[in-house]
Order: structure tokens, then sequence, then C-alpha cells
């Protein structure tokens, strides 16, 4: 035996502390730095992306500035009067050469001297008298500005045109070229002001890199893709950046939105998540070493605590032993006012309240012992016992032996429910069995007099009850509620989730409020003991929320609510 006991090893309480402690500590760690890393990789994918969202709205203000600035252009242009007289001039030579010099020329020069950007102002006029003005090549990059005054006879096959001619004009297109040059067009019609006829096609060419400014904030060469869709159609007006839509994936890419304002564009941007986590790695490094220090450190200090902890966790365990035992008269001092300390204060009032709760729940069995002896002297009323032994005599003067049998029979069978061998629950259906007999008696003295039922529920017949809970108030309807020639009584169960409730109902005299209110408050002895016994045991036995509630109105009658829990007790207690 001895042989056996030197070979076993015992790892000290405090070593298993550390190990935990330790793992806790690691798990702690890997916790922190895992959430560490999320949160600084999330910080900076934030930073990130409010750059980028900062430099879509500049680029959203500065195109909605631009193209504000080539509208004013044109209504500008469609609103001077010289300049819609001198497109509808007729005349010779030299009269057309000079309204071209003063009224034409100047009106279309002055806008491309003030706007910031290379711009085509091209005019297509239905004048014929008018002199044709051929800039560069329409087909050619737009690198400078310049304007032209063009037949109106080279677009009239143009599907766009037939467009504009609707009325579907002053709008933004790409026309001719536009889409392959990479540029954008406003068109509108130009109404004269005698005959409101159309007298031509104003057309504003401008490129879409002036529009959108600089591409600082939005780097290619890092994977992020920049275009100017149009909202309308779906159409990808300009693109910057090789990411293609069809291989996009929300995995790979962060996508982000802008609307231009007052106008059909939105401006999309495609930004890699490695371009948002570019810097995550060395983030992970630095992390994982401020980790690995703080764990090695807790290392040390979980030591030296579980050296100096092991001989106050040996006493702690000491005076467990001694409580499980049932011994709760030892106490534990601890010097100093650490967490020891309160542990020793807390197992000190601890066992100061065990010993006073187990003196507390004696004397609370024997006041519940005593409130059963008195709800059963309650309910074995000697009125009543007297009341059926004179009906019962007078039954048996008249000759009447079978009523006198069935009374005894039915008084007997009363009386030894009620007793129940002493037992404190009995199932449900044994309770309305006893109703049911308590019935049987009084219909042999009232004969039809009343009318009496039950619905309740099958599934909570098997219920263990308190006994005498439903009969002193089908008595109390005898005594109390009788109005007119006759009385009917009601009794409903239902289960409601982990409760059951049961119902006793009659249609008698009712009572006012006040007199509801005096049953539950004491003051009034006769009918309200009877309440306030059962009300007191229920609660007594299951709690404060479970009980006797009244609702009468006077001269309507009367629904006693008793509500119990479904409990599952010891067959000793049930009988």
């Amino acid at each position: 035996m001895n042989r056996v006991i030197l070979k076993k090893k015992i790892i000290p309480y405090t070593y298993k502390m550390m190990i935990s402690y330790l793992l806790l500590v690691l798990v702690s760690d890997v916790f922190i730095g895992y959430v560490s890393f999320i949160m600084l990789t999330k910080s900076r994918t934030e930073i990130a992306e409010t750059n980028i969202r900062t430099g879509m709205a500049q680029t959203s203000n500065n195109l909605k500035y631009q193209l504000d600035e080539i509208q004013r252009i044109s209504d500008t242009l469609f609103s001077n009067a010289v300049f819609q007289r001198a497109l509808q001039k007729k005349g010779g030579p030299h009269d057309i050469y000079l309204t071209m010099i003063d009224d034409v020329i100047p009106q279309m020069q002055a806008p491309l001297q003030l706007f910031g950007n290379p711009i085509r102002i091209i005019l297509y006029t239905n004048n014929s008298d008018l002199n044709i003005i051929e800039g560069n090549e329409l087909s050619e990059p737009l690198e400078e500005s310049d304007y032209y005054i063009l037949a109106t006879e080279e677009i009239k096959d143009s599907e766009w045109l037939g467009k504009i001619m609707e009325g579907n004009d002053n709008r933004w297109m790409q026309v001719e070229s536009d889409s392959e040059l990479r540029n954008i067009s406003l068109i509108r019609r130009m109404i004269s002001f005698n005959d409101y006829q159309v007298s031509g096609i104003l057309r504003i060419t401008v490129g879409f890199a002036d529009l959108l400014g600089n591409y600082v904030t939005f780097p290619e060469e890092d994977g992020i893709t920049m275009r100017l869709v149009d909202g309308v159609t779906g159409t990808i007006l300009f693109q910057r950046g090789g990411a293609k839509q069809e291989v996009v994936s929300s995995h790979d890419y962060l996508t982000l939105k802008q609307e231009v304002p007052e106008s059909n564009f939105i401006i999309e941007t495609w930004v890699p998540h490695d371009y948002l986590r570019k810097d995550a790695r060395r983030l992970q490094g630095i992390i994982l070493a401020v980790c690995t220090i703080s764990f090695l450190v807790m290392v040390l200090v979980g030591f030296l605590v579980a050296r100096i902890s092991g001989r106050k966790i040996r006493k702690i365990i000491s005076l467990v032993h001694t409580f499980e035992n049932g011994s709760f008269e030892k106490r534990l001092r601890f010097s100093g006012n650490d967490e020891f300390s309160r542990i020793a204060d807390a197992f000190n009032v601890m066992a100061a309240n065990i010993q006073e709760l187990i003196s507390n729940v004696y004397i609370l069995g024997i006041k519940r012992n005593q409130a059963e002896l008195d709800a059963l002297q309650a309910q074995i009323n000697p009125h009543f016992l007297y009341n059926s032994l004179s009906t019962i005599s007078s039954l048996a003067n008249l000759g009447e032996t079978r009523q006198v049998t069935e009374m005894v029979k039915g008084l007997s069978k009363f009386y030894r429910l009620t007793l129940n061998q002493g037992k404190v629950l009995i199932p449900l259906r044994k309770e309305l069995e006893q109703v049911e007999m308590y019935m049987n008696i009084q219909k042999v003295k009232y004969v039809d007099a009343f009318t009496f039922n039950k619905d309740v529920d099958p599934e909570i017949l098997d219920v263990p009850v308190i006994k005498l809970i439903l009969q002193p108030f089908v008595e109390n309807v005898f005594k109390h509620a009788w109005f007119g020639d006759t009385i009917a009584i009601h009794i409903t169960g239902r289960k409601l989730g982990n409760r059951i409730e049961l119902k006793v109902i009659d249609n008698g005299v009712g009572m006012r409020p006040e007199t509801v209110q005096s049953m539950f408050s004491g003051t009034r002895q006769e009918g309200g003991y009877g309440l306030q016994n059962v009300n007191e045991r229920i609660k007594l036995r299951y709690g404060q929320e479970y009980g006797i509630e009244i609702g009468s109105v006077f001269g309507a009658g009367t629904t006693v609510r008793i509500l119990l829990p479904i409990e599952q007790s010891s067959d000793m207690e049930i009988g």
C-alpha cells in the first residue's frame, strides 16, 4: 500500500490554477491581438475609404461646376438676341461677312477664352447664307478650344438629331466620335425669337479628362478603377483603370458610388481590398510582438501569485470540507485587506446565514403544517355537518331510504376526500370529485334549485394541487350568493404555459368592490376566512405570484380565479 502511495504523483492545486490562468492569458492575448489587428486594419481601411470618398465628392463637385459652366455658355448663346438675329440674317456676301465678323464669331469666341479647359463650340445652322467655318478635324482628340459653323445638312441623317428635334434637347449626349475620343457634348436647339422656328443646333463638346480633373486620389497603379456612368441607361461613358465589370468580385473590390448633383451621372470607384489592407502585415508583426511580450510577463506574474496564494487556498478548501460535513460553526480568518480577507468575511457571513436559514426553514415548516391543520379545521364546517345530519333525519322519518343512503354515502366520501389520509396534495381530478360529492349532498336538499357543470382540460386532471381549494368557494355560493329561485355554478380549468388556471363562476347576487376588498383584508369573518385560508396556503406552498383573484359585479354574479403552478411532487405528498 505504501509503495503505491509513493508512486502516485499529485499536482498541487496552485499549479493547476496557474496552468488555467496561463491558458486564460493565452486565449486573452490571442483574442486581444486578433481584435486589435481587426480594429487597426478596419481603421486603416476606413481612412483609405474616407479619403477615396472625399476625392469622389470633390470630383463630383468639380464635374458639377464644369457642367454648369458649359450650361451657362449654352444659355448665354441661346438667349443672346443679337446672336439669334445674326443666325437668321439674309443678304449678300458682304453683308453676311460683316454679320459674321460683328455678331456671330465674337459671341462664339468669348466663351472659349473664359472657360478653363479645351472645348469645341459647334453651330449647325439652317441658314445657307452664313459662311461655313471649319476648325480642327472633329475626329481628332480635343487638345485646344475651337469653334465651328457647319450646315445642318451634314447631320440630317444622324440618329441623335432626330431625338433633339423631337424636343428632347438641352441634354448631354455622346454623338459622332465622342465615345471614341472620350468626350461628351451638350446639345440644344436654337429657336428663332421672330417665328419660334428652329434656326440651328448648338453643340458644345468637352473631354471627360478635363471634366473630372486630376486623379491623384485614384492611383491607377494601385489597381483603383474609376468610371462615369449614365444613371438612366447604365451606359459607361468614361473609365480609367483596368478592372472589368464582369470580373469584379465583392471579395476582391470595394465598390463606391457618388451621384453628381442635378444630373444623371454617377461616379463609380472600384477599390481593391488589397489596397485598403496594404499595411496589414506590418501591423500584424507589431501586434504579435506586443502579445508575446505581454504573455511572458503574465507567466511570471501568474507563477508568483500561485506561490503566494497556495497556503490561503488550502485553508479555504479545508473550510469547504467542514461545510460539506454539515458543520457551520467554524470561521475563517485572514490578516490583511485583500481579496482573501474578503472571501473569509464572505464565508463567515454565508455560514451564519445558512445556520439562520436552517432555523427559519424549520420554523416555516411548522407554520405551514399549522396552516394546513387550520385549513382542515376551517373547511370541516360543523354547520354543514349538522345540516346534513338534520336533512338525513328528516328523510329517514319520511321513509326516503334511498335518498338517506345516497346522502350518507356522499357525506362519507366527501369527508374521506377532505381528510385525504393527512396528505398535503391530491390530483386535481380528486379535488373535482370532492366538489361533485358536495354538490350531490346539496342536491338532496335543494333538488333542482341549482345547476352545476364543469369544463376542465383533461391534460391537467392529474396535476397535483393543494386539497380543499375549490369546495370552500362552492360552499360560499350556497351560503352567500343565492339570489332568486335558482342559481348556476360553473367550474373551468385550463393550462397556461407552466401554470393552471381554475375558475369558480356563479350567477348569484355578486358583491360590491368594498366587500371583495374586505374579504382579502381580513376585516370580514363570515365567508372571508375560507378565502383567506386558501389564498394563504397557496402562497405559502407556491410563492407570492400565485393565489386567488375575485371578480364580482353586484347583482350579476362572481368569478373566483385560482392560479397554480404545474409542479411534480413526490408520492409522499400526494394522496
